[in-house]
């Protein structure tokens, strides 16, 4: 993707807010290639045969608001402000107007959920020509930021969630073992539990009831004698999947993160972002009507 010569807005109006155009919207189509006039062409000339079967049967073509940032097309209700669709920019790969019919203007995006390539087609009276080259813009200002994080972002996020869950499966485990260890006192009759949070995630080791070794703690303590008057095997090693901190996980920054430790499912994610932007997004002024429909639609 090249750099436009003439950009329409200051890089922090689509950064930190958005662009908001109206249009009508003549619908969206599906197409069998990402790219191409002649592929967009054919969808225009559909959806405007689609909409003068409509308005010959009293029907108006729905009006739309457009919110273009880095973070993609949005295409809202312009009263309820309802997100109708969300168009990502790295899934948008061709965007054009319409340069004999400077109202039109349209772009193939991929759907998220099926993966099919989607032609959206728009009526605007005056900024047609404005809106291709906002979106043009919003695509390169976009793909430069998913360079500069690499995809942190995306990552950070589902690892602290992903951290956030394993603390809370953490805390249930503890509290089952906290409760487990009360259980044991009471039959055994042995000294209160120590502090909350004091108490090793640890299971209990299979043995009798009166020769069971008791939990060690994160901290050294000293150790509590068995019921038998044995002292406890030395624990010299930590058991399996046994971290360093409170709750057993494992340390974590999501700062520092290698692309090995991303999960299958966000370096998917991840892959299919850098495989859109680099297919790059083409602008392109076209004529999309071949043949007149008689009258303007």
């Amino acid at each position: 993707f090249v750099l436009h010569k003439s950009w329409m807005h200051t890089p922090d109006a689509l950064a930190k807010h958005y662009i908001p155009y109206n249009a009508k919207f003549l619908g969206n189509t599906e197409v069998d290639q990402p790219k191409g006039t002649e592929i967009v062409k054919e969808a225009v000339r559909k959806l405007k045969f689609q909409r003068h079967i409509k308005k010959s049967e009293g029907q108006k073509t729905q009006k739309v608001e457009l919110q273009i940032s880095i973070y993609g097309v949005k295409i809202l209700d312009p009263k309820t402000k309802d997100v109708q669709y969300n168009c990502q920019l790295h899934r948008i790969s061709f965007c054009a107007d319409d340069k004999t019919d400077k109202r039109i203007f349209t772009f193939i995006c991929k759907d998220s959920e099926s993966n099919k390539h989607l032609c959206y087609v728009f009526d605007s009276e005056k900024c047609a020509e404005e809106v291709t080259l906002t979106i043009g813009q919003a695509f390169d200002l976009a793909y430069k930021k998913f360079l500069e994080s690499g995809g942190k972002d995306v990552e950070t996020r589902k690892q602290i969630g992903t951290l956030q869950k394993r603390i809370q499966e953490l805390e249930t485990e503890n509290s089952g073992l906290k409760k487990q260890l009360w259980e044991l006192e009471e039959q055994l009759m042995i000294a209160p539990v120590p502090p909350a949070g004091s108490i090793s995630l640890k299971p209990p080791m299979s043995t009798d009831v009166f020769d069971m070794v008791p939990f060690s703690a994160v901290t050294p303590l000293v150790p509590i004698p068995a019921s038998n008057g044995t002292p406890p095997p030395p624990t010299t090693t930590s058991p399996p999947d046994m971290s360093k901190d409170l709750f057993g996980a494992e340390p974590f920054d999501p700062f520092t993160c290698g692309q090995a430790d991303f999960p299958p499912d966000i370096q998917s994610r991840l892959d299919e972002m850098q495989e859109g932007f680099k297919m790059g997004l083409t602008l392109e002024a076209t004529v999309f009507s071949l043949e007149p429909l008689g009258g303007r639609c």
